[in-house]
């Protein structure tokens, strides 16, 4: 949980020597607190201050990751009740679930969608993380999970077999499953092989006065890699019991409630649709990990897209790197367009100029994210900056025409760029993204041979 400035002031020697390039020890604490700089930066801090401090500014949810270097997924870690407060950090996990009692097609298909059902939204990969793989005594466990591993998704591994378990463990235990063993009379059993290979440990209940014991049993058998499922099949009971969760973790540092939470509707209902609005809930209040009985792009997608937007930081508008962008088969005829790097922005133009069907040139200039009106409104999109960038690029060494078309809400800076820019014809386009085909359509009509 972030420390507040005095907190960090009472860990220092409080001599304001300036070693640390700040003039007292107040500034020095005040810029640690707001993670400009480590503590460590302090030349006379203590090991027992530097101690201290990490355990104080650790997160109430722990955060746990699995997954190989590359493909790891991180769940917890969170520090606020509400997004608005600061932001969410680790995006709830999305997978499927694959039984051993299901008929090897159906094992195939839902193999073959965790691994291609993936869409593309802002410039973001949207796609799931994880495959669970549960047991029900079939003897085809051990194989689901050899071909699950395969795919380079994440694992969850389901089973009341602690033999099974030990099986599956030895063939992904470097990706680090998830274990759920549902025997509780095997927990310690269990326990010691996640304590050996650093696994998280699922630790089921089925209500909230149950998690400080059932914690405490797998934390006394030496594992720290928690797991929390709340087993009620009643969408009332798990809701409020992920409610209560995150509520005691961060506001009453319950130790016992802060880790991520494993939640199944597909254990919930046998209505697909019933299943993502309970996941939907999930995603929304505080689910660190939710898995679907099966994935169908009509409920998937928009699940996706929640995540989406619950856990793009609010202080962070989502961006597209600056440069020269391609639509279409471009050649030395095509004209150029020009606009800002917010995400939302740049793909509603890109695509109403896909939709003209006239091969196009895209500049995106850095605007720190900010829409046309607002970054003009900040005189971080005015005639100097577009000349400094299409000067830059030197994208009128690649058309012969050289007409630039700026969005037509910004007619004030028509003037001012054609003194900047004086080797290009500037025109003033559409004030809507949406009028682009029909402009460049009339545009082109009318132009001069």
């Amino acid at each position: 949980m972030a420390l507040k400035p005095l907190d960090i002031f009472k860990l220092l020697p409080k001599t304001n020597c300036k070693e640390c390039g700040f003039p007292t020890c107040l500034a020095f604490a005040m810029q640690v607190a707001m993670g400009k700089i480590p503590l460590t930066k302090c030349p006379y801090v203590s090991e027992e201050a530097k101690e201290k401090l990490a355990k104080e500014a650790a997160p109430p949810i722990k955060t746990i990751t699995i997954g190989k270097e590359g493909n790891q997924f991180k769940m917890g870690g969170e520090t606020v009740l509400f997004r608005h407060e600061k932001t969410f950090y680790n995006p709830t996990g999305i997978g499927i679930l694959i039984s051993d009692d299901e008929d090897d097609e159906k094992i195939e298909t839902k193999l073959k969608k965790a691994v291609e059902m993936e869409y593309e939204r802002v410039g973001l990969k949207l796609k799931t993380e994880i495959i669970a793989v549960m047991d029900k005594g079939k003897g085809k466990f051990v194989d689901i999970v050899k071909k699950s591993y395969s795919t380079g998704k994440n694992l969850i591994l389901i089973s009341a077999s602690a033999e099974n378990i030990k099986k599956a463990v030895e063939v992904s235990k470097d990706i680090k499953p998830i274990i759920f063993i549902t025997d509780k009379n095997k927990y310690s059993e269990i326990a010691n092989v996640c304590k050996q290979n650093e696994l998280p440990f699922v630790v089921e209940f089925s209500s909230i006065e149950e998690v400080k014991e059932e914690v405490n049993k797998v934390k006394n058998a030496g594992c720290e890699n928690i797991v929390l499922f709340p087993s009620s099949k009643n969408i009332k009971d798990v809701f409020q019991n992920l409610v209560l969760l995150r509520r005691g973790a961060i506001t009453n540092k319950i130790s016992e409630f802060g880790y991520p939470v494993l939640t199944m509707p597909c254990f919930m209902t046998d209505n697909y649709l019933k299943e993502a609005i309970y996941s939907s809930i999930f995603i929304a209040k505080y689910g660190s990990v939710v898995i679907l009985s099966d994935f169908y792009g009509e409920t998937l997608f928009p699940l996706l897209v929640e995540r989406l937007n619950i856990y793009t930081d609010p202080q962070k508008p989502l961006t597209t790197p600056e440069g020269v962008y391609e639509i279409g088969k471009v050649d030395e005829n095509s004209p150029v367009y020009i606009t800002t790097n917010f995400s939302l922005t740049y793909f509603i133009v890109s695509g109403e100029i896909a939709n003209s069907k006239v091969p196009s040139y895209l500049l995106i200039q850095d605007t720190e994210g900010l829409s046309v009106l607002t970054a003009w409104a900040a005189d971080k999109f005015n005639a100097e900056t577009i000349a400094e960038l299409v000067k830059k690029t030197k994208i009128g060494d690649k058309v012969s025409k050289k007409i630039l078309i700026i969005p037509g809400v910004v007619a004030q800076i028509l003037g001012e760029l054609e003194e900047e820019l004086p080797d290009m014809k500037i025109v003033l386009g559409p004030r809507e993204a949406s009028h682009i085909p029909a402009f460049i359509k009339t545009f082109q009509e009318n132009k001069p041979q």
